[in-house]
């Protein structure tokens, strides 16, 4: 801390302000003192609970009613609507006389107003900027829609140019990419005709990166377009209009639309001050109003209508002809309360306090060395690390690197990162022209990625050796110190690689004191595993039962994981989603050829009948007809059964034989299996799970130091917390890790390598009581993570003989074949 004001003392804590930064902790966000660490406010900031406070006051002192009224009530509230804009304009500067305020849903219905209103002609040009929301790019969908062109461009900045027109700022050059048009034949026209309007689009700052956009860029465009254009395809079109789109920018350094009358400004409230969600303004200059033509009309929008012919006279003033229906009365009354909370700090100093902790971060990670001395840390639009500077907002964006050069996943940054209470962002961030061209992504890679399947929020972080995304980090104007240092940490201990290796013997990733393999080998000569227990899993994600011998089949362990439960809108409904589904206990009778279910929520029993006789283990045909619930009665005696058991409604789905080369994936779609010959039920990944009892005793001893370091009594884990179907013991902890294939009994098995653990892990069923914690997996992540994987257990097929009628025993040798 010392250290860090000495840098920034001056700038961080809000030392003129009504309250310091602890006083604002100390008594706004007291729920953070929980041990959450919040980096994603360039996604929503967070709300204060004395925010929150003033507004329920409001609410239950006062009476609002609908403003399309005469009432006492509606004239009370409608004056405090206009109140609610007048604070609006008055953020940014914007005078009555030249502005409007129209209230949206956010700014994305903003923008779409822009979009669907603006005069498009086959003579217009879209014009954007590569770093601009996808909800920008949207409006490009009109523009060419109405055979207009559209172009991307990049900002060139650079110092004054001699005899640079009247400017003391820098030389802005626009550099355009590749213009798109439908309209072919509007490139047979040279030149475009004076009196089509055309809009030029960018953002205050960046959502990627947190660049902030030179202002000047308005008036320039506005003014003196033919300079500023020079040598594009648009340098001869006059006409031109701007959009700031100030939602990521306004919460630090609102645009002063005195000073840079942009036409159009979008933003969200929830991204200043954390609540209201749902809403957001337009910002529109009265001329540039009138030059919007909007076809739907509805209740708030007209002054009279006949039902039966065709007639509707509008209302003029600008925010009653673009407001439809109902304003969103009390979500504008409570936006009173946030703008009062800026105006105590006031924005330049909400600015300074942020940038301080963004540029503190920048420096440690730019300055991260692993102990080949390789850089650690790869930054994204933070060339300048002056904190006098205001061309960056207070965003960090970056991708990690391990000692050899290659990429750690970004998802894998996100996942340890909420093991450790730190919440941040990443991905793209919805900013696909800003991700390609910092990410060095060709039209050739981004094709290539779709082609592979990678889409928004999936889990393809690294394709072909190059990252689809980054990690994000960003400030608040309650965020400190302590939050960016413990992110620093985070990142040392996690990602850092040490000098030299601690210990004696190798690590799972590099940097964490294991067994050699020499040693482990010694040990396996004559280990004497065998076979502790097997379970079967019918339901995905419920109990499961276990056994003392069992069939084989194709696909694993007969039954196992051959139901699972879905919602009415298609979504799988797993632990993860309800954890109560531990709860549910499960058994099958093969003789009788019944599924037995129970759940404490439930005064019987479920009995499911199951036609045994359509499983033969020698076949490699699955007759899943067979088994279909036989009539629509009994199918909503099940389903009405789960709901009961689970709180939702839900519907039991027995596995297809039409699935059974599938499996699914982190956003439950369907996706390919490791191997595509491998025939399993709803498992995420194999047929089978294998657990070493040894394995857990070493993380029990892991848990148990850990616990006493902290003064926390760890829960020990019993191997059926993973779990497993098979567990084994016997052996010496993690030598499964090598196995490439093994014997049980006659029973013959192929490793498909470690089992990636998720949070499902972390959920305890203790005397029927859910319970969720960040271990084990926080412990795993320490010493069981490879390329982005925190692995434990082995994942194993069965090398099915249908010539063969196999049962897997309890007490059998496992016998392994090592690699």
């Amino acid at each position: 801390m010392e250290e860090f004001l000495k840098e920034f003392g001056d700038y961080y804590g809000y030392p003129d302000g009504p309250k310091s930064i602890t006083e604002i902790r100390e008594t706004e966000f007291k729920r953070l003192d929980q041990g959450v660490v919040y980096l994603d406010h360039a996604g929503s900031t967070l709300y204060s609970e004395l925010q929150m406070e003033n507004i329920f006051n409001d609410f239950t002192s006062s009476v609002y009613g609908n403003p399309h009224s005469q009432s006492d009530i509606s004239s009370t509230t409608s004056e405090i609507i206009a109140d609610a804009r007048r604070q609006v304009l008055e953020y940014f500067n914007a005078s009555p006389e030249d502005y409007s305020c129209v209230f949206t849903s956010g700014a994305t219905a903003a923008l779409k107003i822009v979009g669907e209103t603006f005069p498009w002609t086959q003579d217009s040009n879209f014009v954007y900027t590569m770093e601009n929301h996808n909800s920008v790019l949207g409006i490009r969908e009109y523009a060419l829609g109405k055979g207009a062109s559209a172009c991307a461009v990049d900002i060139e900045e650079a110092a004054n140019q001699p005899g640079q027109l009247a400017s003391s700022g820098p030389f802005i050059k626009v550099k355009p990419r590749a213009v798109q048009t439908r309209n072919t034949s509007k490139l047979q026209n040279e030149e475009s005709r004076g009196d089509a309007c055309n809009l030029f689009a960018f953002p205050s700052e960046c959502n990627f990166t947190g660049l902030r956009f030179n202002l000047d860029l308005v008036n320039l465009i506005k003014e003196n377009n033919e300079a500023i254009l020079e040598g594009t395809p648009f340098a001869k079109s006059k006409r031109w209009m701007v959009l700031i789109d100030a939602a990521k920018g306004c919460a630090t350094q609102p645009p002063n639309l005195s000073e840079f009358p942009a036409d159009f400004v979008v933003l969200s409230f929830y991204k200043l001050f954390g609540y209201p969600t749902g809403l957001g303004a337009l910002l529109v200059r009265n001329d540039a109003a009138k030059l919007l033509k909007k076809t739907y009309f509805s209740g708030g929008t007209v002054a009279a209508a006949i039902a039966d012919i065709d007639f509707v006279k509008k209302r003029e003033r600008v925010e009653e002809f673009f407001e439809d229906g109902s304003a969103s009365f009390l979500s504008i009354a409570a936006i009173r309360h946030g703008f009062r909370l800026l105006k105590s700090l006031t924005t330049s100093a909400i600015w300074m306090h942020t940038t301080s902790l963004s540029m503190y971060v920048k420096k440690k990670l730019q300055a991260l060395r692993h102990g080949n001395g390789a850089g650690v840390c790869v930054l994204y639009g933070s060339e300048n690390l002056n904190l006098s500077s205001h061309k960056s907002g207070p965003t960090v964006t970056f991708n990690l690197k391990r000692p050899d050069g290659s990429w750690f996943g970004y998802l894998e940054v996100e996942k340890l990162a909420s093991l450790s209470g730190i919440q941040l962002r990443t991905g793209c961030f919805c900013n696909p022209g800003a991700c390609a061209k910092y990410l060095d992504l060709s039209h050739s890679d981004l094709l290539s990625n779709v082609e592979a399947g990678h889409v928004c929020w999936d889990d393809n972080d690294v394709i072909n050796g190059k990252p689809t995304g980054a990690v994000r980090v960003s400030f608040g104007y309650m965020s400190t110190f302590e939050e960016a240092k413990k992110f620093i940490d985070f990142i040392v201990s996690s990602f850092v690689s040490p000098p030299t290796k601690i210990g004696n013997g190798i690590a799972v990733n590099g940097r964490f004191a294991q067994l050699s393999s020499e040693e482990l080998e010694s040990k396996e000569s004559n280990p004497g595993y065998y076979l502790k227990s097997v379970t079967i899993y019918p339901i995905k994600s419920c109990a499961g039962f276990s056994v003392n011998r069992w069939p084989l089949c194709r696909t694993g362990l007969l039954h196992d994981r051959e139901w699972m439960i879905q919602g009415l809108t298609g979504e799988l409904i797993t632990q993860k989603k309800v954890p109560e589904m531990s709860l549910i206990s499960t058994f099958i009778d093969l003789e009788e050829g019944l599924l037995v279910v129970e759940s404490s929520r439930c005064k019987d029993k479920l009995y499911i009948k199951i036609k045994s006789n359509s499983y033969n283990p020698r076949s490699d045909k699955f007759d899943a007809h067979d088994n279909i619930l036989e009539n629509h009665n009994e199918e909503t005696r099940i389903n009405c059964w789960f709901t009961n058991a689970i709180g939702r409604q839900c519907k039991l789905l027995q596995y297809s034989s039409s699935t059974s080369k599938h499996c699914l994936n982190r956003n439950k779609s369907p996706g390919l299996c490791r191997v595509l010959e491998s025939n399993i039920n709803f498992a995420n990944e194999a047929q089978f799970l294998l657990i070493s009892e040894e394995s857990v005793a070493d993380l029990n001893i892991r848990l148990e130091a850990k616990g006493k370091d902290s003064n926390r009594d760890l829960e020990k884990l019993n191997p059926h917390r993973f779990r497993p179907n098979l567990v084994i013991a016997g052996g010496e902890p993690y030598a499964e890790d090598k196995w490439r294939t093994l014997k049980i009994g006659d029973g013959s098995f192929t490793s498909l390598g470690g089992c990636n653990r998720c949070q499902m892990i972390n959920i305890s069923n203790e005397s029927g009581q859910v319970k969720k914690s960040n271990e084990p997996l926080t412990t795993l992540a320490s010493y069981r993570r490879v390329k982005g994987k925190i692995l434990f257990g082995t994942l194993l097929r069965y090398e099915h003989d249908a010539k063969v009628e196999s049962w897997i025993r309890v007490g059998e040798a496992v016998n392994p074949d090592r690699e």
